[in-house]
């Protein structure tokens, strides 16, 4: 079995919590350490994304609460290929009745 990748996160915009740590805001993208694009292709210096590499993408979730205070909108493509689930968590649905 592959091994899980670890996504960071790629925003729009910034801001500081109360500690002085800078956290993604606006519009949020996953991103792989070492590539200059997101997940679903977006270049990051072209589209004036700023990155977090010290922000994984499950804090950006609503319910993990964690980096997602200031976040309006997580892009669809990337959260399509980097899970918008936390990866603990059973899929969605299951086949009951296959076809032979």
């Amino acid at each position: 079995m592959a091994a899980r990748r670890r996504y960071a996160v790629a925003a729009s915009s910034q801001w500081i919590d109360e500690t002085g740590t800078r956290l993604p805001g606006g519009e949020v993208h996953a991103w792989e350490q070492g590539l200059n694009q997101t997940v679903c292709g977006l270049p990051l210096n072209r589209a004036r994304l700023r990155r977090f590499p010290h922000v994984p993408w499950e804090e950006t979730f609503v319910e993990t609460g964690g980096a997602a205070d200031e976040v309006q909108r997580q892009c669809p493509r990337c959260a399509a290929v980097a899970g918008k689930r936390a990866a603990d968590l059973r899929p969605r649905w299951r086949r009951v009745n296959p076809r032979p």
